[in-house]
């Protein structure tokens, strides 16, 4: 069974597919009963499920006739991809941040399946057991942003 918040960003994104405009507009407490969840629990998962990483911009607006408004992001391939870079990854990365831009890229339809397995692998670290555990975060981000570059480069 799915977690709430799973539940919670696959009506969201739902909501948005339905949506011609690409954007949508929801009431954080109406959402939050409806999940019988404290409103909190949307916070969270617009922050984590719904961050300019992963292709969204989320526009919150407080008070009585408060909303929140969710944009799904379209830009060319080559701007995104800039943009990915600069502000995702910069000159260190975690593993786990690592993992999630990956999973971003899949999501997105930037690279396959076969080319997520392929670089979770690569920046796991297993991989990197033979450098220094401090270096890992900097080789991960530089390895990443080629393995991007080189995915991407047949599509620009």
């Amino acid at each position: 069974m799915s977690n709430l918040s799973d539940i919670i960003e696959g009506f969201i994104k739902e909501l948005l597919e339905a949506n011609s405009q690409r954007a949508i507009e929801i009431q954080r407490n109406i959402l939050a009963q409806q999940f019988d969840c404290s409103p909190s629990q949307i916070n969270y998962v617009l922050t984590t499920r719904f961050g300019n990483d992963k292709g969204y911009m989320v526009e919150s607006r407080r008070g009585g006739g408060g909303y929140i408004r969710i944009l799904k992001v379209s830009t060319s391939i080559e701007e995104e991809l800039k943009n990915f870079l600069n502000e995702s990854i910069g000159d260190s990365v975690t593993l786990n941040k690592a993992l999630d831009l990956i999973s971003a890229l899949r999501e997105r339809k930037i690279i396959t399946d076969r080319e997520q397995r392929i670089m979770q692998s690569i920046l796991g670290d297993r991989a990197l057991k033979g450098v220094v555990y401090e270096d890992r975060n900097k080789i991960r981000a530089d390895v990443l942003k080629e393995m991007i570059l080189a995915s991407a480069e047949n599509d620009m």
